[in-house]
């Protein structure tokens, strides 16, 4: 029995928010004591090389376990190819009023409306230096919730010129559904606008710090085709690096009728699979390997992993999937992408 397993039914006892800080709080203490990586088996290396990163694997940690960076050095042990922290706001926030955060475990699913609940940029930064980790570090950065949506970019660009000294490659979200209007960003005019004025930022900032640090686009299942071929060309057109698909989905498929199953929120976990899989498959057509696709979404066993990597992803994001099946998904994703790739 793993670890894990030995903990779940008490974690799964508590409430979905307190059962998240629960695990915070035990990774850094696991990670005081220099135990976390005797408890955890670590994947074998296949590195990819992706934004001219060079990823010891394919499996990351999606945004949204650790926002404010606090364990870093505790994650690392579950053998991530890469870790992305955030989201991280200019200003610290506390996010939406408490109940926010649902677990349907007969649909592997969970619902969220965190809100970008955060300490702010600073503080994560401080957080960043403190820990050892070396590996590839992605920072998420989104806008503050009382920032009004016709500024949004400023929020980016602070964000983006307080974390690139730190990050090996910056997350933009633009679609998280829990921050008011923050999906209108992913429309033509307004990403068009956004993605000038980042890529412009990031040639500056790429000059005044002898080093260029990639820049990623996350964008949302709840896309229909157009809206998917209009994002792909902006996305070329502004020499973005990469695009990280999804986000959670305002679907509620799949969870009808079960316990919070229509609290408001995004849906993340199993029932988001599909949904993003399709988002992945059409955007690898469109953007003919002109830049890489990070698949995440509804991730809970090896094979999901394969099939987004299939569908056109370079890189995968878990997240959920941990919530239900602990490190051992990270080991199991990483090793069956390597098998499917020796198959071929």
């Amino acid at each position: 029995m793993s670890m894990f397993q030995l903990f779940r039914p008490a974690l799964f006892a508590l409430d979905a928010e307190s059962a998240h800080h629960a695990t915070i709080a035990a990774l850094r203490k696991t990670s005081c004591l220099g135990v976390t990586s005797l408890l955890f088996s670590r994947p074998a290396n296949d590195p990819r090389t992706v934004m001219g990163l060079t990823f010891p694997n394919p499996v990351g940690l999606a945004a949204g376990l650790d926002k404010n960076g606090e364990v870093i050095d505790a994650l690392a042990a579950f053998g991530f190819g890469f870790i992305e922290i955030g989201t991280v706001t200019p200003r610290a926030q506390p996010g939406n009023p408490k109940p926010r955060m649902f677990r349907l475990p007969q649909a592997q699913g969970i619902i969220n409306r965190m809100g970008f609940n955060n300490e702010g940029v600073d503080a994560l930064i401080e957080n960043v230096k403190r820990a050892r980790y070396k590996g590839i570090l992605g920072i998420n950065i989104g806008k503050n919730a009382d920032t009004p949506i016709e500024k949004a970019a400023d929020d980016y660009l602070i964000g983006l010129r307080k974390v690139y000294a730190h990050a090996s490659y910056v997350a933009v979200n633009i679609s998280s559904p829990n921050t008011k209007n923050l999906r209108q960003l992913q429309g033509g005019d307004e990403l068009d606008a956004l993605l000038a004025q980042l890529k412009a930022e990031q040639e500056k900032l790429a000059q005044q710090h002898g080093k260029y640090v990639p820049l990623a686009v996350k964008i949302a299942p709840d896309l229909d085709s157009e809206q998917v071929k209009q994002i792909a060309a902006l996305l070329i057109k502004h020499r973005i690096d990469g695009v990280i698909a999804t986000n959670t989905t305002l679907s509620r498929e799949g969870v009808e009728g079960l316990p919070h199953g229509n609290e408001t929120g995004g849906l993340s976990g199993a029932p988001v699979r599909e949904k993003s899989t399709a988002v992945i498959r059409q955007l690898a057509a469109e953007l003919n390997d002109t830049l890489p696709i990070i698949g995440v979404g509804g991730i809970l066993k090896g094979s999901d992993a394969v099939e987004k990597m299939q569908a056109g992803a370079a890189l995968v994001q878990v997240y959920s999937g941990l919530v239900y099946r602990g490190q051992e998904l990270v080991t199991e994703c990483a090793a069956t992408i390597r098998l499917s790739k020796q198959g071929k």
